[in-house]
């Protein structure tokens, strides 16, 4: 028996079919090469792998169906809801995460789970027409969010009707373009949503690792240090933010719809 645990969980939603699904594989540390074919097998946007190094510490890292990743807020909430879920850590106790994205921090505060993540600076980029052409919008703005592309849009409703051609997109040079726009409802601040072909995701349900650039990108807009989004893809999901200086904390919620074993030598 290989004693890799399985947890399929919803994360940034509480609804069996809403936010971002994520496997989380709990057990030994495995080679690269394993946790990517896992990945694939799996077939999710992404899949956390957890190996604990102390109380409340954890070694996570994510790998998408084709590459390993440096930073993933939903693969980061659904880990940390395992390992409470499970009982590995105590509900008060605040869990570290080693990753390649430096030291994380998660919490629970009812049934919110808190990350503290590194805030993304934005500097200004004149983008080719062709992305916007490919994508089918007409941006306010364009941006360089790290290594992904962030476009200002005019409304949520042009948000949610585009509808990209990803075969166009793929033929140009990017890691992942981010959209956003205010948002029409009371209840959120801001809406967004994300497509990266160029790593086998055509659109990510719910970005939290996106956040950490529209967080400051809304905050200096709005005059608010605490915000609300959604991710307005066809699954959707809500996160709760607070800016804090050089770093972004991001609430959501999770479920977990599945759990099992791995019952073959991990590795392909």
């Amino acid at each position: 028996m290989s004693n890799i645990r399985l947890f399929h969980v919803n994360a940034f939603s509480q609804q069996p079919f809403g936010g971002n699904p994520a496997v989380v594989v709990l057990g030994p540390a495995l080679p690269d090469a394993s946790q990517l074919a896992m990945a694939a097998e799996f077939n999710l946007s992404e899949t956390a792998f957890l190996v604990q190094l102390g109380r409340a510490h954890y070694q996570l890292r994510w790998f998408t169906p084709t590459v390993e990743v440096d930073l993933c807020g939903h693969g980061t909430l659904a880990a940390a809801h395992v390992l409470w879920q499970t009982g590995a850590v105590a509900a008060h106790e605040t869990i570290r995460f080693e990753t390649r994205s430096g030291e994380l921090l998660a919490r629970r505060e009812g049934e919110w789970i808190w990350l503290d993540f590194p805030r993304i600076a934005l500097t200004p980029l004149t983008l080719d027409p062709a992305y916007a052409a490919a994508i089918g919008c007409q941006p306010r703005q364009t941006l360089a969010a790290g290594a992904k592309f962030l476009l200002e849009l005019a409304s949520e409703e042009e948000i949610r009707t585009l509808s990209p051609d990803f075969h166009a997109l793929r033929a140009l040079p990017g890691r992942g373009l981010i959209v956003t726009a205010p948002s029409s409802r009371a209840d959120d601040d801001f809406v967004s949503r994300y497509f990266a072909p160029w790593v086998g995701v055509d659109e990510d349900p719910v970005t939290g690792s996106n956040h950490c650039a529209l967080m400051p990108f809304w905050a200096e807009r709005l005059g608010r240090q605490q915000l609300r989004a959604r991710q307005v893809s066809s699954r959707g999901g809500d996160l709760r933010l607070e800016l804090r200086g050089e770093r972004v904390l991001m609430a959501g919620q999770g479920l977990t719809l599945w759990q099992g074993e791995w019952l073959l030598p991990p590795t392909p």
